[in-house]
């Protein structure tokens, strides 16, 4: 199965990944949208970088999305699959568009579109799931467009420094299980 479309390539971490991964991984802005709240090295990056791959051994696989509408190619983002299961055929969706020039422009739609296909394909997984903040509407959209549906509401989940925010559980039945 080919990992692309017109407008963007997954593909696997490389350790040139590295640096931009350092920078993505230690900017405050991106804690945000997950649990993590503390820098981290580049050591551990590169130990991460060199173990990832096997989503079996990991339980979690991260692709790195480049944009294939430039003829000079460039890393726009990430998107995750994590708490893989393969017992019970699911796993949890991330992505991460860095730059603020990147985003709304279609490679987030356009990377969980691929990544669907291969989570139902060549995982054999019967659901996707993610959690997004009840203020991110761009990321709800996309996800909503994707065909996820809201299952459920943490309320009051997460911590902001305009007060507490709900978090919205969405899920995507897959049709190959």
């Amino acid at each position: 199965m080919k990992l692309e479309n017109p407008t963007v390539k997954l593909r696997a971490v490389e350790p040139a990944d590295v640096e931009l991964l350092y920078l993505w991984e230690n900017d405050p802005e991106t804690w945000v949208a997950g649990e993590s709240i503390a820098p981290c090295s580049r050591f551990e990056l590169e130990k991460y970088v060199l173990s990832e791959g096997d989503i079996f051994a990991n339980r979690q696989l991260r692709l790195m999305i480049d944009d294939n509408r430039s003829e000079t190619p460039a890393t726009v983002g990430a998107v995750d699959l994590f708490d893989f299961n393969p017992a019970h055929n699911r796993a949890g969706v991330g992505i991460l568009i860095y730059s603020r020039l990147h985003r709304q422009k279609g490679y987030a739609t356009a990377a969980l579109e691929i990544l669907i296909e291969y989570a139902s394909t060549a995982l054999n997984l019967h659901l996707l799931y993610c959690n997004i903040r009840a203020d991110n509407k761009p990321s709800l959209d996309c996800f909503k467009k994707a065909g996820f549906e809201v299952c459920g509401v943490k309320k009051s989940w997460n911590s902001s420094p305009n007060g507490r925010v709900d978090e919205i559980m969405m899920q995507l039945l897959l049709t190959s299980v």
